[in-house]
């Protein structure tokens, strides 16, 4: 049992191979370790727009496949942050291990593989995603803070100039309107620094 199955939650995968045999048994595969595949197709246009419309956990992915390759749909999925990709194929040469990187594929497991070694690879990408994940909503909140930050700094020294005040009575001022208002801070700081501007 895969961890994420343990913990209840069944990941829902996109597959696409081009090879049908090869996608039957990697279905039977994933669904006999807890997984739901969700969609099975054989070429990298449809995987795209399969993970555009269906938002799958994982997307696995074959390189070689007609109409766009694994690497090249692997860089529109991870762009468009849809999900993770994993990359099953026969090739491993370094020229394709450098572009799946520079695509941000999450693992890369080269054919025959066992699928003890599926699991695995799924599960570590997943937590790698995961983490990314909650890095970048920490980089936005670290960024609403910046500029929050920034407004009421500003909107405190109109205040100071306009009132005479003292930046901590400025401050005060700002944060009273914005508990009266139900408004944040920064809502505030930025009407003042309009209403000055205009």
């Amino acid at each position: 049992m895969t961890d994420t199955a343990a913990e209840g939650k069944q990941l829902r995968i996109v597959i696409a191979d081009d090879e049908p045999i090869i996608r039957l048994d990697l279905k039977k595969m994933l669904e006999g370790q807890g997984y739901a595949v969700v969609a099975e197709l054989g070429d990298g246009a449809a995987a795209v727009e399969a993970a555009r419309t269906l938002m799958p956990d994982i997307c696995i992915l074959d390189i070689k496949m007609p109409i766009m390759d694994g690497i090249d749909a692997a860089k529109v999925i991870s762009d468009e942050k849809i999900a993770p990709v994993l990359l099953l194929t026969a090739y491993s040469q370094i020229d394709l291990v450098n572009r799946a990187k520079e695509a941000g594929v999450y693992s890369y497991l080269v054919k025959p593989y066992k699928e003890a070694d599926l699991v695995p690879a799924i599960e570590i990408a997943m937590s790698r995603w995961e983490e990314y994940l909650e890095l970048e909503k920490e980089a936005r909140s670290l960024e609403d803070k910046l500029e929050t930050r920034k407004s009421v700094d500003r909107a405190k020294g109109i205040l100071m100039d306009q009132y005479g005040l003292k930046e901590q009575e400025a401050f005060r001022r700002i944060q009273v309107q914005s508990m009266h208002t139900r408004r944040s801070m920064r809502e505030i700081a930025e009407a003042i620094i309009i209403a000055r501007n205009v």
